[in-house]
């Protein structure tokens, strides 16, 4: 089941409107590890979401101070990751070694 799931990251990562990339197991604890975020922006950044998911349901947030903070975590877990092309790589040795 992994093996298929790494397998279709790959396929979709092949998209113009995507791109993935990794943080790789080596990386230790990064902010934001451990709680589940979607952010959800567009070309209005005023418009843009924040939904975290807690034992007492979805959270949105859109307040402005919300947005900053968690545009901001999200800078940094960023900052984590592998380039996308070495993300790919990881993903497919991962897929062989399955």
């Amino acid at each position: 089941m992994a093996r298929e799931q790494l397998q279709h990251l790959i396929a979709m990562g092949e998209r113009e409107n995507i791109t993935i990339v990794v943080i790789p197991f080596g990386a230790g604890p990064f902010p934001g590890s451990g709680q589940s975020v979607d952010y959800l922006g567009g070309s209005v950044p005023q418009l843009d979401t924040v939904q975290l998911d807690s034992d007492h349901g979805n959270q949105l947030l859109d307040a402005e101070a919300h947005l900053v903070n968690f545009r901001s975590v999200l800078d940094r877990m960023e900052s984590y990751t592998l380039e996308p092309k070495a993300s790919r790589d990881l993903i497919h040795r991962i897929v062989q070694s399955t």
